[in-house]
């Protein structure tokens, strides 16, 4: 059986990468441990490692929502607990009264420090306080390099994970009847925006689909996907319920207020 057809053409290579990783573990009895992978990857990783009896597997990025997290796989005989991840927490404060500071300002000043991004776990911004959770070999680089996020001075330090803030989002279902599965015709429902200005958005690379540019308006989304539309927030393909009597799709999704 061929295992791609299952996924997207796209997916191709981390497939290969999970592959190369179990091959890897089964030949060396050697554990690997992984960046940070995006909600997608982590569902390509569990399906392919799936309920092998030769290997045990497990995904943390700080707290059960994390939205962003590590994974281990190990011969089966292993047992993996939460410090084998090698997380670290990093927080600073700035003053709120001088100075406004959004995810994208400190992701991007991470960022412009040469990082990659699949080094870096959750980022919450909120009530006066960034959080970052890091890949723990990292965390020193972090805290004597990111000293600096637009015009606030900051300086992180490493705390507990009992410290870990929720971030306070507040995601609002909606509901819909759509005719296809198509990205131009989701991000025209979810949005409130006509079919021709979402494909319009779409071809100039401003819809992100699981934190990647998406320019083909033609994209079928699946459930479990996660859209970005810049300027406009970010949404969820909570669930596909089927197809109604008169063949159009009922779906959920969840947009982030």
């Amino acid at each position: 059986m061929d295992i791609y057809q299952h996924f997207r053409k796209e997916e191709k290579p981390f497939i290969d990468q999970v592959l190369s990783w179990q091959e890897e573990v089964g030949r060396s009895y050697q554990r690997k441990l992984t960046d940070f992978l995006d909600p997608r990857e982590q569902k390509v990783f569990s399906s392919l490692i799936g309920n092998n009896d030769d290997f045990r597997w497990r995904l943390n990025g700080g707290s059960p929502s994390s939205e962003r997290k590590r994974a281990i796989l190990a011969p089966y005989y292993e047992e993996i607990t939460g410090s084998d991840f090698e997380l670290a927490l990093l927080e600073a404060s700035y003053p709120v009264k001088f100075v406004s500071l959004g995810h994208r300002d400190v992701l991007g000043a991470f960022l412009s420090m040469g990082i990659k991004r699949k080094k870096l776990g959750d980022l919450i911004v909120r009530d006066g306080f960034i959080q970052i959770i890091t890949a723990a070999e990292i965390a020193s680089y972090v805290r004597m390099n990111l000293t600096n996020i637009k015009k606030a001075s900051v300086n992180f330090e490493e705390v507990s994970f009992g410290q870990l803030m929720e971030k306070g989002e507040h995601w609002q279902e909606k509901n819909m009847t759509v005719a296809s599965l198509r990205l131009d015709v989701l991000v025209k429902e979810i949005y409130n925006i006509s079919r021709q200005t979402a494909v319009q958005f779409i071809e100039k690379g401003l819809v992100k689909v699981n934190f990647r540019v998406v320019d083909t308006p033609a994209f079928m989304l699946e459930q479990g996907d996660l859209l970005s539309l810049r300027g406009k927030g970010r949404s969820h393909v909570k669930e596909i319920h089927g197809l109604s009597k008169k063949e159009k799709w009922k779906i959920t999704a969840e947009v982030l207020k």
